[in-house]
């Protein structure tokens, strides 16, 4: 009988370095929302990777950041839950970055035994000679690590950080069914499909001041129905959602439904609509409710 593998592999760094993109470019599915402003991503959200002899289940995390309120000290916990079951850590770093944003948690990766990756990401903005110093500044700081240079948007050297992966992964039956490609249940990619829409439309606080729930989600043979809910701070952040005459809230749509169809594969009817929730952000029970797992 051929040997199995089988581990996790947690993905961290400071916000907007690229982990979403490495992720997806992993799995070879859009799992990870993505877009150009920090803290898009929330949760922990695995992407399984299957093959006759091995199973890896990558996590991304969100972006490492000193929290200001009870939501973004729920999105920490996840960043430190990646440390306590990790079998693999990939520290993921941009061109021109010192470390994370948390001390005390770049020097649990200085002290990690672990097999640890650090992905040096976005190369190609970079010039020959600010890569080789880059190269030479984190094998300092981190002399436990290996160091890849990447680029995730360009897929560029993903694939030997794959083919390494699965050398380092442990003996190992799998964690979950081989059919399986995440975790998270159908109604959390139509909530990061909206959530993801809201942030590319929508400036200053409002994308950092949504949640969104959805309340429906029946598959019929051609279609699928969902009834979803945009979750705001305050009347004023309800109006700028709508937009006027409804215009934003339809735009937001469009483009969610379009990437659901993809996703799935069938047809999406959508509906949206807007309801205040005040003060959520810093509410344990309502983080419970939106799956923060506040204690």
């Amino acid at each position: 009988m051929s040997v199995h593998k089988a581990g996790f592999v947690n993905i961290i760094g400071n916000p907007n370095v690229g982990k979403s993109t490495l992720m997806n470019a992993l799995v070879g599915e859009k799992l990870s929302i993505i877009t150009s402003k920090a803290q898009t991503t929330r949760h922990r959200i695995f992407g399984i990777v299957n093959g006759k002899d091995f199973q890896v289940v990558f996590s991304d995390t969100p972006g490492v950041i000193k929290p200001a309120y009870k939501l973004q000290e729920s999105m920490m916990d996840f960043v430190k839950s990646a440390f306590e079951d990790a079998d693999i850590l990939v520290y993921m770093v941009e061109i021109g970055e010192k470390g994370l944003k948390d001390e005390a948690f770049f020097a649990k990766l200085r002290k990690t035994e672990l097999p640890l990756l650090l992905l040096l990401n976005k190369i190609d903005t970079s010039s020959q000679e600010e890569l080789e110093n880059q190269v030479a500044f984190w094998k300092e700081e981190l002399p436990n690590a290996e160091i890849y240079p990447i680029s995730a948007l360009r897929n560029f050297n993903v694939p030997e950080v794959f083919h390494r992966i699965l050398e380092l992964l442990p003996e190992s039956p799998p964690f979950y069914p081989k059919d399986m490609i995440t975790d998270k249940p159908e109604r959390f990619f139509v909530n990061e499909a909206i959530r993801e829409k809201i942030l590319l439309f929508y400036k200053k606080e409002i994308p950092y001041s949504v949640e969104v729930e959805t309340e429906e989600f029946l598959e019929e043979e051609d279609i699928i129905r969902i009834r979803s809910i945009i979750m705001v701070e305050r009347d004023s952040q309800k109006g700028i959602i709508i937009g006027h005459k409804g215009i934003a809230l339809k735009k937001v749509g469009v483009e969610a439904r379009k990437d659901l169809e993809a996703f799935f594969g069938k047809q999406v009817h959508l509906e949206i609509f807007v309801k205040i929730n005040k003060d959520w952000r810093n509410s344990d029970r309502q983080l419970r409710r939106f799956g923060y797992n506040r204690k």
